[in-house]
């Protein structure tokens, strides 16, 4: 999965937190939530963060190859749990304009990101190869992976997961400021 040469790679890799910012002021500022987007968008950010959650109750980071819980449908479940969040909060914001510059940032920073995690995980893992042949990157399979490894509630919180759904509350909050208060 080399989308990307390397040193661009490298370099945008970098600017996810900063990019971060900049998309929650963007959303800050272009967000028209009504009650209605806001219950037709918020159901897909859910979905999101449970997945995000499902997925840092499995994740050991450089420590063992993750094939259990959702590493066993699809390879960067985070980040597809972070596409879902921006997706519904982007519902929920009712502007197609916040789409665009989320489905751009996805792939101009997210995707290189990715790439280079990946590269990461084949130089720690001798095993990767074989997983990344056997499990999707961005797609989940309709033929998981067998493991037995339970979600373990420590990891979630090792893993600072809780972050996300703070966000995400701020989030929820902001929106629903604005649809309250016009």
């Amino acid at each position: 999965m080399n989308w990307f040469p390397k040193p661009y790679a490298d370099r945008v890799a970098k600017l996810r937190v900063p990019f971060g910012f900049v998309l929650a002021i963007a959303f800050a500022w272009f967000a028209h939530p009504a009650v209605t987007s806001l219950a037709a968008g918020l159901p897909v950010s859910l979905a999101g963060l449970a997945l995000r959650a499902w997925a840092a109750g499995h994740l050991e980071k450089d420590r063992e190859l993750v094939r259990s819980g959702p590493y066993a449908y699809v390879r960067n479940p985070l980040y597809i749990g972070t596409l879902l969040v921006a997706a519904g909060l982007v519902i929920a914001a009712r502007q197609w304009g916040l789409a665009l510059l989320f489905t751009g940032v996805f792939l101009l920073i997210y995707l290189p990101a990715i790439q280079l995690e990946e590269q990461h995980l084949r130089d720690l893992f001798p095993g990767f190869a074989d997983y990344a042949q056997r499990v999707p990157a961005l797609w989940p399979t309709p033929h998981p992976l067998r493991s037995a490894k339970p979600f373990r509630a420590r990891l979630y919180v090792y893993n600072r997961e809780y972050q996300a759904l703070l966000g995400f509350a701020a989030g929820v909050a902001l929106l629903g400021a604005k649809v309250f208060l016009q």
